[in-house]
């Protein structure tokens, strides 16, 4: 039964993740998210159903448009598996009950500014916005108004210490050093993770980018990396491995 549930859940989190691919494509450009329907951006050939499976359809195809023999950005599909592999470990890691709630809906929203951050640099306040104000009525549903109140106070928190962190940044390297969409998400992050482990998955995601980043430097090369996809994957480490102050005042404790 376990497994059957693992499996309905990881396909779950593909579909979803297929569809967070359009939203994160789209929604920077100002496109619909509905119309057109998908198609392939070489030739406009519309996609049949049985082309849209999310990583099976990729596969079939070794990765091509059955129209024009286009190559397809496996881009696609990494994303559809890291969204169904994500959903499966929160469900591993909270079980299927209300608590599974919060996790897949932030989940959801870091996969879609990940996706428009790496391709365009940008944090659609459109996706912020829509998440927040869900997550909040998830929170005082689930766990009461007071509880949505503090999680509001911890996300103005975050918000603050990270638009002080941003014009610190300003000042020493005397450029712009992280962009605004990356201070509203850590509203986001505050009110779910609170406003310590808010702040501890800033430094976590320069940990996860910053190998990334010497690495590009090394190959010469002047693309700007957004923070935001290390935003994300350090938040998730924390979300998934439930780390809370807690954890951290019992780690400096021992």
């Amino acid at each position: 039964m376990n497994i059957l549930i693992c499996t309905i859940i990881f396909v779950i989190g593909t579909m979803l993740g297929s569809f967070y691919n359009v939203v994160g494509y789209r929604i920077p450009k100002n496109e619909s998210i509905i119309y057109p329907q998908s198609h392939c951006p070489n030739c406009n050939h519309r996609l049949k159903p049985y082309e849209l499976i999310p990583i099976i359809s990729y596969i079939i195809q070794k990765g091509r448009c059955r129209k024009c023999n286009a190559k397809i950005s496996p881009f696609y599909m990494i994303f559809e598996f890291l969204t169904g592999f994500l959903f499966l470990i929160s469900y591993l890691t909270f079980g299927l009950t209300t608590n599974l709630i919060i996790p897949l809906t932030l989940i959801s929203m870091l996969i879609i500014i990940t996706i428009s951050d790496y391709l365009y640099m940008i944090i659609p306040d459109s996706v912020l916005i829509i998440f927040a104000t869900g997550i909040l009525i998830e929170i005082g549903i689930l766990y009461g108004i007071d509880k949505a109140l503090i999680s509001i106070l911890n996300g103005a928190l975050a918000f603050i210490a990270m638009f002080l962190l941003k014009k610190f940044g300003d000042f020493i390297f005397k450029r712009e050093s992280m962009g605004g969409g990356d201070i509203k998400l850590m509203f986001i992050l505050g009110m779910v993770l609170s406003f310590p482990i808010a702040l501890l998955s800033v430094f976590v995601g320069s940990l996860i980018g910053l190998p990334i980043s010497l690495i590009m430097l090394k190959k010469g090369s002047d693309h700007i990396i957004p923070f935001g996809p290390f935003l994300a994957a350090g938040a998730i480490l924390l979300l998934l491995t439930k780390v809370d102050i807690n954890t951290i005042i019992n780690f400096y404790k021992y």
